[in-house]
């Protein structure tokens, strides 16, 4: 499955050179792809913090400093975090009360952090080690091909 989504994200952004937008429609098609989840979205590296960007889902938190909540910390420590009870993460930021598990994967371009793809769902475990594995594949590919677009 993740190698049919990583070849209709690849499609989608290839041309497309403007990041704004092609985040929005990553975060569109996994929402159309993914089960069970309730939260799709990308949150963006400004300065010490990361600022929303496009997404599917509920109203969401717009500001999250380095280091803070599930997001914060994957950004900060360049690092994927699966968390199977969000309720178990210390210093967890709830945007949404309904979501229980997530799976953050920070992104970059030119070896520098600039985001975090972010999924939740209402399902505690939702995520497994092929879901993070796709994804990650998935994120290395979209890396690609922005680095093409911001030389």
């Amino acid at each position: 499955m993740y190698q049919r989504i990583t070849a209709q994200v690849k499609a989608l952004i290839e041309s497309e050179p403007d990041l704004i937008a092609n985040l929005a429609n990553i975060s569109s098609l996994l929402n159309m792809e993914l089960e069970e989840i309730n939260w799709v979205g990308f949150y963006l590296l400004k300065d010490d913090q990361l600022v929303l960007g496009p997404f599917q889902g509920l109203p969401a938190c717009v500001r999250i400093p380095l280091g803070k909540g599930v997001c914060g910390t994957a950004a900060a420590e360049n690092s994927v975090q699966r968390i199977y009870d969000v309720h178990q993460f210390e210093g967890h930021i709830a945007c949404d009360a309904q979501s229980n598990s997530e799976l953050v994967i920070p992104f970059s371009v030119n070896n520098k952090v600039v985001g975090v793809l972010d999924i939740d769902s209402p399902n505690i475990g939702r995520f497994s080690e092929e879901d993070e594995q796709g994804l990650v594949a998935m994120m290395k590919e979209v890396e690609l091909i922005l680095q093409t677009h911001f030389k």
